[in-house]
């Protein structure tokens, strides 16, 4: 088969992709350039003339060129789709394209606030006073400071009743300060609340409404409903804003501020773990390389000998 060969072919594979398959002309447009570019990376080799090591090989190329893993796997499931077509047009006796995979993408850090920033995020009210402040900042500010206290997912925080109850997905314990919630796979977790998120709960529920809705929900819209998550993420952001924060901030960045400050004050990973309800320990470890770039940041400003060359 020669380079003609080649290009009719695809073209074929496009034809069937736009009028059989009925997709987009802006799909098939990206598969035709999937196919372009294996088709200059494979030069004169026949398309049944290619193996698993060639494929393997131009995926190692395209990543040397710094294309994105994402991106390869998209080229490589296009090229796997193209290989399977064709073995239903000629004798091609194994797709080349099937179990290569991409390079695997590079974990990224959670974005955890600085403890200052965090700090002052959380501790920042809109409006100084609180005779003055309305009940929406109350709210706020309960939320605001028990999200970073006690490392709460967004869903979590918003499934919080009063109290106990039988059906409750989450409850405070005042007298004890602490929360109990249904994490993730059903899991039910109890974990201490701080003195400012308890003291900034006692000043929300002096104002709380009477729930519109009936429910025992701890923090309630501006229509006195079930706070949701969307609400509270679209208030810490603006509140975020309002305040100056480095950052564009959201729930669960506070989540994974609260989980690297622990580690960097306490070092106990178990600890941390069950607070944040995690199955394993390999999601909690995630947190010792946050630790680790604080320490390294620590050394190099403090230590006299960090910055010689």
């Amino acid at each position: 088969m020669d380079e003609r060969g080649k290009a009719e072919w695809a073209d074929a594979y496009l034809a069937h992709l736009r009028e059989q398959r009925k997709l987009s002309p802006h799909t098939t447009a990206a598969y035709g350039r999937d196919l372009a570019e294996l088709a200059a990376l494979s030069g004169d080799t026949p398309w049944p003339a290619l193996a698993q090591a060639d494929v393997r090989r131009y995926a190692a190329r395209l990543h040397g060129k710094a294309l994105e893993p994402r991106s390869i796997a998209r080229k490589l499931s296009s090229w796997r789709g193209f290989f399977d077509w064709l073995a239903g047009h000629t004798a091609l006796a194994v797709n080349p394209a099937q179990g290569v995979r991409a390079p695997k993408r590079p974990k990224t850090l959670p974005k955890a606030l600085p403890v200052d920033d965090a700090v002052r995020l959380v501790a920042t009210p809109a409006r100084t006073h609180a005779a003055a402040r309305e009940p929406a900042e109350l709210c706020n500010h309960a939320m605001f400071e028990l999200l970073y206290s006690s490392g709460l997912r967004v869903s979590e925080l918003a499934g919080l009743d009063l109290h106990y109850t039988k059906d409750a997905p989450g409850w405070l314990e005042q007298g004890s300060a602490d929360v109990t919630v249904l994490g993730k796979g059903g899991k039910r977790r109890t974990v201490p609340v701080g003195q400012a998120a308890m003291a900034a709960i006692a000043a929300w529920l002096a104002v709380r409404p009477a729930p519109a809705d009936g429910s025992q929900a701890l923090f309630l819209s501006t229509r006195g409903t079930r706070i949701s998550p969307r609400v509270v993420q679209l208030r810490l952001k603006a509140h975020g804003l309002a305040t100056g924060a480095p950052a564009s901030v959201h729930p669960h960045m506070l989540r994974h501020s609260f989980a690297s400050h622990l580690l960097q004050s306490s070092g106990d990973l178990r600890a941390v773990q069950d607070m944040l309800g995690h199955a394993t320990i390999a999601s909690t470890q995630v947190y010792t390389a946050l630790d680790f770039q604080h320490l390294a940041k620590v050394y190099d400003q403090a230590h006299p000998r960090a910055k010689l060359k």
